[in-house]
């Protein structure tokens, strides 16, 4: 009898140590929405940069929201502060867990306290003043997943916690390889023989700096030839912290006083802390500018684009909206995505995107450019612009967000090839070369610029 009462405590402790394991291992993401996003304006005057739409169809927030999904990770947070009613309008209306699931997304914006009166100062100040927060709903945090809400690309985050707790860092961080061109817009870093973080440098930009930086990739399975290519390794701003680390990283020492990851935290962490490397080889791109959200949108149009939205087993989630499929009673289609509710009648879209909703008309051409579409269909009303392409309208290189009309032969083509440029009616603007015209804007017929 006492064998089998010692037998029964053997196995209940067991299960009492993998359970507290698997409670300490458990993982939440925090996803940093960032501040005005002022890169992106003007797709960011009404909105904050996570909400921004991409693909026609999804928005910005969509993405990494849609990796946790499918790497298992169902407890996240969006951390922002900047005109975040349509951010929290979408989160809301696209991600209801199922009740007998413990999963959820939360937006923590910013907020006053008895112990701070202040907005979120930067990355690090969002995540130190919202760790309070995490967990609330009885999770037992072991590893904090932290990610930018900005960024193209598709991740298994289970193979970078796979990384981080076999190599038993403090703190890991993904890295991809890039070239020289590349490397001073982006934060550098060094790595020794095993993998570990010596040396971080944000956006390097002397050719001292940048050969000090160089490493070999070859050791990330990268070939010789590519590695010559490819010799540095940018930080993608996806992190691992075991959750007591980061909490010492952001309020021990100096940290209090820091208010940026890239160049504050980790460069610190790296002298003091196991910082390791984790390469990815897949496709990412920073979409931060609109030079940037511009060629991530339009490479979606390509034969085989280097971001494949039609993964079956790792899908991208979004609002349904329950919408027809889009219509085209006649025209040229010549690559392009067309999404649900469009309709386009005799018109012509080369190398272009139509989001929900757009409607193209008679004799539009539409080349190289992404039309987001509306929030709405638009009700016959003869005294209100009709929201829209319409008729004989000639796009090139355009964003044209939502609700927009389009007027009759309207021209936007940047024959002037302005870099930059603003409407003194505030209509439209021209960012890196390509006009974007703003939410709700009226084009009237025959503008052209």
């Amino acid at each position: 009898m006492e064998g089998v009462f010692m037998s029964t405590m053997q196995v209940w402790t067991s299960t009492v140590i993998k359970k507290r394991k698997e409670q300490l291992d458990n993982m939440v993401a925090v996803i940093l929405g960032g501040g005005k996003g002022t890169r992106l304006f003007p797709l960011t005057m009404s909105r904050s940069k996570p909400a921004v739409s991409i693909a026609g169809k999804y928005r910005l927030i969509d993405i990494p929201i849609s990796n946790c999904i499918n790497s298992g990770i169902n407890s996240m947070y969006v951390l922002t502060m900047y005109q975040s009613a349509s951010l929290n309008n979408h989160i809301n209306n696209a991600y209801r867990f199922d009740q007998f699931s413990r999963g959820y997304v939360q937006v923590l914006a910013a907020e006053q306290t008895a112990s701070s009166s202040e907005w979120f100062q930067g990355t690090a100040d969002a995540v130190r003043k919202t760790i309070p927060h995490l967990g609330y709903r009885d999770d037992e945090v072991g590893l904090v997943l932290i990610l930018s809400g900005d960024h193209l690309y598709r991740m298994d985050y289970r193979e970078f916690r796979a990384s981080h707790q076999q190599t038993r860092a403090d703190i890991s961080i993904a890295v991809i390889p890039v070239s020289r061109a590349e490397a001073p817009e982006l934060g550098i870093l060094k790595v020794d023989a095993g993998g570990r973080i010596v040396k971080f440098v944000e956006k390097p930009k002397t050719d001292e700096a940048l050969e000090e930086l160089q490493t070999d990739t070859t050791f990330f399975g990268l070939t010789p030839e590519d590695a010559k290519k490819r010799p540095y390794l940018a930080s993608m701003g996806i992190y691992i912290f075991d959750l007591d680390t980061l909490k010492a990283c952001l309020t021990d020492g100096q940290g209090p006083e820091q208010t940026d990851f890239g160049k504050e935290i980790i460069p610190d962490a790296i002298a003091n802390r196991k910082v390791m490397a984790y390469c990815f080889h897949g496709y990412w791109a920073d979409i931060g500018t609109i030079r940037a959200f511009y060629d991530a949108n339009l490479d979606l149009v390509a034969p085989i684009p280097k971001f494949n939205l039609f993964d079956p087993l790792r899908p991208i989630y979004s609002n349904t909206r329950f919408l027809p499929a889009a219509k085209m009673n006649s025209g040229s289609i010549e690559g392009a995505l067309l999404c649900e509710g469009a309709i386009v009648e005799g018109a012509t879209v080369r190398e272009s995107i139509l989001g929900s909703r757009t409607r193209v008309k008679h004799g539009a051409v539409i080349e190289k450019s992404l039309v987001m579409g509306a929030d709405f269909y638009q009700r016959g009303d003869d005294s209100q612009p009709t929201i829209g392409i319409n008729e004989g309208a000639y796009l090139k290189q355009c964003i044209i967000d939502k609700n927009a009309s389009i007027g009759r032969y309207v021209q936007l083509v940047n024959r002037a090839n302005q870099d930059n440029y603003d409407d003194p009616e505030g209509r439209f603007y021209v960012r890196d070369g390509i006009i974007i015209v703003v939410k709700n804007a009226v084009i009237q017929d025959g503008f052209t610029f």
